[in-house]
């Protein structure tokens, strides 16, 4: 088989087109997807910058994905071949201690995709299929804000706020030592 295409950064600041070899078929409880589309948030900016004490060189970036589940591995109930879906990112071994009490955030093996091991600016990669979540209404492009849009989610459901409170949220979004040294004027 030919190699794969896909880019890589090398350094802070430094990115390559690589060669990548095909992925392997499916094994138990995985799944083989494409990559249709790749959201670009502040991890991969911070990745990019040399300002993410969690990314490691070289590494292929992307964690925000709208893929097509193309196969999959035996033992996969929760995604057919042709499904659209959204990706969780965050790897965990499920047999650490943290793992097998659910704690799944603090996994002793914790991998993110495009952080810790290779992302989705690549053609076709494996992914544990239990990190597949399927959409038949939303489109590539929607599926590839779902990583996103749940931690926005998991924040509101964590604070316990019901339909009869306000709340008021604080941040600074981009950082300001990025938008001085990027901004036009």
């Amino acid at each position: 088989m030919s190699p794969m295409k896909a880019l890589s950064l090398e350094a802070p600041k430094s990115w390559k087109r690589i060669d990548v070899a095909e992925p392997a078929s499916p094994g138990p409880g995985d799944a083989l997807v494409r990559v249709d589309t790749v959201g670009i948030c502040g991890t991969d900016l911070g990745g990019y910058l040399g300002k993410m004490p969690f990314f490691s060189y070289p590494r292929i970036p992307g964690h925000e994905l709208g893929v097509e589940v193309l196969a999959v591995g035996s033992g996969v109930t929760n995604v057919r071949s042709g499904d659209r879906c959204a990706v969780e990112p965050y790897i965990n071994c499920q047999g650490c201690y943290a793992c097998r009490r659910g704690l799944t955030n603090c996994c002793e093996k914790h991998q993110t995709l495009g952080v810790h091991c290779d992302g989705g600016l690549r053609p076709r990669f494996l992914v544990p299929a239990r990190k597949l979540h399927v959409s038949t209404k939303l489109r590539f492009e929607q599926l590839a804000l779902v990583e996103t849009l749940a931690i926005g989610c998991h924040a509101v459901d964590r604070s316990g706020l019901t339909a009869s409170e306000s709340c008021l949220i604080l941040g600074r979004g981009v950082p300001s030592d990025w938008r001085r040294s990027n901004s036009p004027g």
